[in-house]
């Protein structure tokens, strides 16, 4: 009996730990989370970054930042495929990988653009939509803006998640100072 007890209660235990981990697992891809900041607003804008996305490279390799800085970051794509400019971790961006690699098999994704009617369609487990804040699509010749407010300090990557173009090194490093 105490052995049943036992088990019962660290299954119990387990199942409760595992509840409060699901917010921060469902996070973990996606826009907020206390590890890479949250979306700012225009009026806390301390600086403008431009990015050149180019075809399977960024113009720069890493990005400056500070904890707390809302930075707007003005993306241009001035390739002939569709690229994205994405905040998170690399475990963030793997993540993700598998989600565009599901929305490029589906034809919500092209190699040159986004068909925006697909991308509202339920899959299942409902719409797959690329609408997270610390992320943008960007189309060959457009340009986009994201405002972000960066989180605490820490390991972060901007990278582009189309299938194939993070591993072809499509990536580069935020650098915290003070």
């Amino acid at each position: 009996m105490t052995t049943v007890v036992l088990r019962l209660s660290s299954a119990l235990s387990f199942v409760f730990a595992l509840s409060l981990s699901i917010p921060v697992l469902a996070a973990g891809g996606h826009g907020t989370n206390p590890v890479i900041g949250q979306p700012g607003t225009a009026a806390k804008v301390s600086r403008t970054v431009a990015v050149e996305l180019r075809d399977i490279a960024f113009d720069l390799g890493s990005i400056d930042v500070k904890a707390g800085e809302t930075v707007r970051f003005v993306l241009m794509n001035t390739g002939q495929i569709l690229h994205e400019f994405n905040i998170g971790t690399a475990a963030m961006h793997e993540e993700h990988q598998k989600e565009m690699m599901t929305m490029m098999e589906h034809g919500m994704l092209t190699p040159t653009g986004i068909d925006a009617e697909k991308m509202n369609m339920d899959m299942g487990a409902g719409s797959v939509k690329h609408d997270d804040p610390n992320s943008a699509l960007v189309e060959p010749g457009k340009t986009r803006e994201l405002i972000w407010t960066f989180g605490k300090a820490g390991k972060l990557e901007f990278a582009c998640n189309v299938p194939g173009h993070y591993g072809a090194g499509m990536v580069g490093n935020f650098k915290f100072g003070r």
